[in-house]
């Protein structure tokens, strides 16, 4: 009886850093396996995505660019393509707003970025939180895709 398996996913997942102190840090949290790992189980499509880690200022510049917000944010999500297969996009992660939001909630940055990076991804496959039912959806998979990486509900009170 042949053996039939699930076809590996074909999401090139490309990971990229502002400078090499924000590569030290991030790679102190995690590996790029592990957030290579986070990306695949949060995203059902093939195609590209891209992960960018960046300063501040950075962050800023993005932020006010495309969001006109004169502030930086933790994570940008891009999607350039979205059909029922594939999807390419860039998702950008501010890590001190990360590191300060992670001390503030009393979260580990760990469990904070693969919160944000399933956000992120989730953002990248069409999912959103402009209104009760859309966030009450996207939370609901949030949470599920964490407990499945071994995370606990970050909106869970503390």
């Amino acid at each position: 009886m042949p053996n039939k398996s699930i076809p590996a996913s074909k999401l090139a997942i490309d990971i990229q850093f502002a400078s090499t102190a924000i590569e030290a840090k991030v790679s102190a949290v995690a590996s790029s396996a592990l957030i290579k790992k986070w990306v695949k189980a949060a995203t059902q499509y093939d195609g590209s995505m891209t992960l960018r880690f960046v300063n501040q200022a950075e962050g800023k510049k993005l932020n006010c660019a495309f969001r006109h917000k004169d502030k930086a944010t933790n994570v940008l999500t891009f999607p350039y393509e979205l059909t029922k297969k594939t999807l390419a996009a860039d998702i950008i992660f501010c890590l001190p707003v990360i590191q300060k939001e992670a001390s503030e909630q009393g979260k580990t940055v760990k469990a904070h970025l693969a919160h944000l990076i399933i956000h992120g991804c989730l953002h990248a496959q069409g999912l959103d939180h402009e209104n009760d039912k859309e966030a009450k959806k996207m939370e609901s998979r949030e949470i599920v895709l964490l407990n499945t990486l071994g995370f606990a509900n970050p909106y869970a009170p503390i």
